[in-house]
Protein backbone atom coordinates (compact mmCIF):
# COMPACT_ATOMS: atom_id res chain seq x y z
CA UNK A 1 0.00 0.00 0.00
CA UNK A 2 2.83 2.36 0.88
CA UNK A 3 4.45 1.80 -2.53
CA UNK A 4 1.13 2.48 -4.24
CA UNK A 5 0.68 5.74 -2.31
CA UNK A 6 4.22 6.81 -3.20
CA UNK A 7 3.61 6.06 -6.86
CA UNK A 8 0.37 8.03 -6.79
CA UNK A 9 2.11 10.97 -5.09
CA UNK A 10 4.94 10.90 -7.62
CA UNK A 11 2.43 10.73 -10.48
CA UNK A 12 0.53 13.72 -9.10
CA UNK A 13 3.76 15.72 -8.77
CA UNK A 14 4.75 14.83 -12.33
CA UNK A 15 1.33 15.78 -13.71
CA UNK A 16 1.31 19.09 -11.81
CA UNK A 17 4.82 19.81 -13.04
CA UNK A 18 3.86 19.07 -16.63
CA UNK A 19 0.73 21.26 -16.41
CA UNK A 20 2.64 24.13 -14.79
CA UNK A 21 5.46 23.79 -17.30
CA UNK A 22 3.00 23.74 -20.18
CA UNK A 23 1.29 26.90 -18.95
CA UNK A 24 4.65 28.56 -18.39
CA UNK A 25 5.82 27.67 -21.90
CA UNK A 26 2.55 28.86 -23.45
CA UNK A 27 2.30 32.19 -21.62
CA UNK A 28 6.00 33.12 -21.72
CA UNK A 29 7.23 31.67 -25.02
CA UNK A 30 4.52 30.42 -27.37
CA UNK A 31 1.85 33.06 -26.78
CA UNK A 32 3.12 35.86 -24.50
CA UNK A 33 0.83 38.87 -23.91
CA UNK A 34 1.17 41.80 -26.30
CA UNK A 35 3.52 44.57 -25.22
CA UNK A 36 2.07 47.68 -23.65
CA UNK A 37 1.25 50.37 -26.20
CA UNK A 38 4.19 52.80 -26.33
CA UNK A 39 5.81 55.63 -28.28
CA UNK A 40 6.85 53.24 -31.04
CA UNK A 41 3.15 52.58 -31.68
CA UNK A 42 2.50 56.31 -31.62
CA UNK A 43 5.23 56.93 -34.19
CA UNK A 44 3.95 54.09 -36.36
CA UNK A 45 0.42 55.48 -36.76
CA UNK A 46 1.61 58.93 -37.83
CA UNK A 47 4.47 57.77 -40.05
CA UNK A 48 2.64 55.22 -42.21
CA UNK A 49 2.23 57.06 -45.50
CA UNK A 50 -0.26 54.46 -46.75
CA UNK A 51 -2.80 55.67 -44.20
CA UNK A 52 -2.18 59.40 -44.63
CA UNK A 53 -5.10 61.48 -45.96
CA UNK A 54 -4.99 62.54 -49.61
CA UNK A 55 -5.11 66.19 -48.57
CA UNK A 56 -2.57 66.99 -45.85
CA UNK A 57 -2.91 70.31 -43.97
CA UNK A 58 0.17 72.51 -44.35
CA UNK A 59 1.83 74.07 -41.28
CA UNK A 60 0.49 77.46 -42.39
CA UNK A 61 -3.07 76.09 -42.20
CA UNK A 62 -2.59 75.30 -38.53
CA UNK A 63 -4.39 72.53 -36.67
CA UNK A 64 -7.64 74.39 -35.94
CA UNK A 65 -10.66 72.27 -36.74
CA UNK A 66 -12.30 68.94 -36.03
CA UNK A 67 -10.27 65.74 -36.31
CA UNK A 68 -11.93 62.33 -36.54
CA UNK A 69 -10.62 59.03 -35.17
CA UNK A 70 -9.53 56.49 -37.78
CA UNK A 71 -9.41 52.69 -37.85
CA UNK A 72 -5.67 52.89 -37.14
CA UNK A 73 -6.64 53.66 -33.53
CA UNK A 74 -6.32 51.01 -30.83
CA UNK A 75 -8.05 50.91 -27.45
CA UNK A 76 -7.95 48.04 -24.99
CA UNK A 77 -7.42 46.67 -21.53
CA UNK A 78 -4.50 45.09 -19.71
CA UNK A 79 -5.05 43.06 -16.52
CA UNK A 80 -2.54 41.10 -14.46
CA UNK A 81 -3.49 37.42 -14.19
CA UNK A 82 -2.21 34.35 -12.38
CA UNK A 83 -2.99 31.46 -14.72
CA UNK A 84 -2.52 28.07 -13.08
CA UNK A 85 0.14 29.57 -10.81
CA UNK A 86 1.93 31.45 -13.61
CA UNK A 87 2.05 35.28 -13.64
CA UNK A 88 0.91 36.71 -16.95
CA UNK A 89 -1.39 39.42 -18.36
CA UNK A 90 -4.74 39.39 -20.10
CA UNK A 91 -4.80 41.85 -23.00
CA UNK A 92 -7.79 42.73 -25.17
CA UNK A 93 -7.96 45.35 -27.94
CA UNK A 94 -10.16 46.84 -30.62
CA UNK A 95 -9.70 49.30 -33.49
CA UNK A 96 -13.41 50.07 -33.68
CA UNK A 97 -13.20 53.54 -32.17
CA UNK A 98 -15.58 56.43 -32.78
CA UNK A 99 -14.31 59.81 -31.69
CA UNK A 100 -13.32 63.36 -32.46
CA UNK A 101 -10.82 66.00 -31.41
CA UNK A 102 -11.67 69.70 -31.67
CA UNK A 103 -8.79 72.19 -31.71
CA UNK A 104 -8.77 75.99 -31.77
CA UNK A 105 -5.29 77.28 -32.64
CA UNK A 106 -3.16 75.87 -29.81
CA UNK A 107 -5.97 74.72 -27.52
CA UNK A 108 -7.62 71.31 -27.51
CA UNK A 109 -11.19 72.34 -26.73
CA UNK A 110 -12.84 68.95 -26.58
CA UNK A 111 -12.40 65.31 -27.33
CA UNK A 112 -14.65 62.33 -26.98
CA UNK A 113 -14.21 58.73 -27.99
CA UNK A 114 -16.46 55.73 -27.69
CA UNK A 115 -15.93 52.03 -28.22
CA UNK A 116 -18.23 49.04 -28.55
CA UNK A 117 -17.28 46.83 -25.62
CA UNK A 118 -18.15 43.63 -27.48
CA UNK A 119 -15.63 44.48 -30.21
CA UNK A 120 -12.70 44.09 -27.77
CA UNK A 121 -10.92 40.78 -28.41
CA UNK A 122 -8.04 38.97 -26.72
CA UNK A 123 -6.15 35.81 -27.61
CA UNK A 124 -8.73 33.67 -25.77
CA UNK A 125 -12.38 33.18 -26.71
CA UNK A 126 -13.09 32.03 -23.15
CA UNK A 127 -11.65 35.26 -21.75
CA UNK A 128 -13.66 37.27 -24.30
CA UNK A 129 -16.86 35.49 -23.31
CA UNK A 130 -16.23 36.29 -19.64
CA UNK A 131 -15.24 39.87 -20.45
CA UNK A 132 -18.35 40.74 -22.49
CA UNK A 133 -20.61 38.67 -20.23
CA UNK A 134 -20.06 38.44 -16.47
CA UNK A 135 -17.46 41.19 -16.26
CA UNK A 136 -18.63 44.07 -18.48
CA UNK A 137 -22.20 42.93 -19.25
CA UNK A 138 -22.00 44.42 -22.72
CA UNK A 139 -25.61 43.49 -23.47
CA UNK A 140 -26.72 46.03 -20.83
CA UNK A 141 -23.79 48.46 -21.17
CA UNK A 142 -22.69 48.20 -24.82
CA UNK A 143 -20.31 51.17 -24.93
CA UNK A 144 -17.47 52.75 -22.96
CA UNK A 145 -16.92 56.50 -23.39
CA UNK A 146 -14.32 59.12 -22.51
CA UNK A 147 -15.06 62.87 -22.61
CA UNK A 148 -12.57 65.70 -21.98
CA UNK A 149 -13.80 68.10 -19.28
CA UNK A 150 -11.07 70.76 -19.34
CA UNK A 151 -9.35 72.27 -22.42
CA UNK A 152 -5.69 71.41 -22.94
CA UNK A 153 -3.38 74.30 -23.80
CA UNK A 154 -0.49 73.22 -26.05
CA UNK A 155 1.32 76.55 -25.98
CA UNK A 156 2.38 76.29 -29.63
CA UNK A 157 1.55 74.28 -32.71
CA UNK A 158 3.84 71.24 -32.52
CA UNK A 159 6.34 70.71 -35.30
CA UNK A 160 5.97 67.63 -37.46
CA UNK A 161 7.11 64.47 -35.66
CA UNK A 162 7.61 66.32 -32.37
CA UNK A 163 6.33 64.62 -29.19
CA UNK A 164 4.36 66.79 -26.80
CA UNK A 165 2.98 65.77 -23.41
CA UNK A 166 0.00 67.07 -21.48
CA UNK A 167 -2.40 66.14 -18.71
CA UNK A 168 -5.95 65.28 -19.70
CA UNK A 169 -8.82 65.65 -17.26
CA UNK A 170 -12.14 64.13 -18.14
CA UNK A 171 -14.74 61.55 -17.30
CA UNK A 172 -14.76 57.88 -18.17
CA UNK A 173 -17.99 55.90 -18.41
CA UNK A 174 -17.90 52.12 -18.23
CA UNK A 175 -20.35 49.50 -17.02
CA UNK A 176 -22.94 52.25 -16.59
CA UNK A 177 -20.77 54.21 -14.13
CA UNK A 178 -19.07 57.57 -14.77
CA UNK A 179 -15.90 58.55 -12.88
CA UNK A 180 -13.52 61.54 -13.15
CA UNK A 181 -10.06 60.62 -14.47
CA UNK A 182 -6.76 62.45 -14.91
CA UNK A 183 -3.86 61.01 -16.90
CA UNK A 184 -0.84 61.89 -19.04
CA UNK A 185 -0.98 61.80 -22.83
CA UNK A 186 1.73 62.03 -25.48
CA UNK A 187 0.78 63.44 -28.88
CA UNK A 188 2.49 63.74 -32.23
CA UNK A 189 1.51 65.08 -35.66
CA UNK A 190 2.93 63.98 -39.03
CA UNK A 191 1.59 63.22 -42.51
CA UNK A 192 -1.67 64.97 -41.67
CA UNK A 193 -2.37 62.63 -38.75
CA UNK A 194 -2.53 63.47 -35.06
CA UNK A 195 -1.59 60.54 -32.82
CA UNK A 196 -2.40 60.43 -29.10
CA UNK A 197 -0.96 57.84 -26.69
CA UNK A 198 -2.03 57.29 -23.11
CA UNK A 199 -3.36 54.97 -20.43
CA UNK A 200 -5.81 55.19 -17.54
CA UNK A 201 -5.52 53.17 -14.32
CA UNK A 202 -8.79 51.42 -13.51
CA UNK A 203 -10.03 50.10 -10.17
CA UNK A 204 -12.79 47.62 -10.96
CA UNK A 205 -14.89 48.41 -7.87
CA UNK A 206 -15.09 52.10 -8.86
CA UNK A 207 -17.17 51.03 -11.87
CA UNK A 208 -19.22 48.38 -10.12
CA UNK A 209 -17.22 45.58 -11.78
CA UNK A 210 -16.75 42.46 -9.67
CA UNK A 211 -13.28 40.91 -9.49
CA UNK A 212 -13.34 38.36 -12.33
CA UNK A 213 -11.17 35.74 -10.59
CA UNK A 214 -12.23 32.09 -10.79
CA UNK A 215 -10.89 28.67 -9.79
CA UNK A 216 -8.17 28.68 -12.45
CA UNK A 217 -7.47 32.35 -13.16
CA UNK A 218 -6.82 34.96 -10.46
CA UNK A 219 -6.73 38.66 -11.27
CA UNK A 220 -6.00 41.76 -9.26
CA UNK A 221 -8.55 44.43 -8.37
CA UNK A 222 -7.16 46.88 -10.93
CA UNK A 223 -6.40 47.06 -14.63
CA UNK A 224 -5.19 49.45 -17.29
CA UNK A 225 -7.12 51.04 -20.14
CA UNK A 226 -4.52 51.81 -22.82
CA UNK A 227 -4.89 53.55 -26.15
CA UNK A 228 -3.14 54.99 -29.15
CA UNK A 229 -5.51 57.09 -31.23
CA UNK A 230 -5.11 58.34 -34.78
CA UNK A 231 -7.06 61.40 -35.94
CA UNK A 232 -7.49 62.90 -39.42
CA UNK A 233 -8.87 66.37 -40.11
CA UNK A 234 -12.48 66.26 -41.26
Amino acid sequence: MRKILIRIAVSVVVVVGLVYGGILMYTKVINPPEDKLNEDDLSAIVSDSSTAPSSIPTPDAGITGTWLATSESTVGYRVKEVLGGVDTEGVGRTNQVNGSLTIQETTVLSTVFEIEVASIKSDSSKRDSQFTGNIMDSATYPTATFRLLSPIELGAIPADDQNITATAQGELTMHGVTQPVSFEVTAKIANGIIGVLGSIDITFADYGIANPSNAFVTTGDTGLLEFVLAFQKS
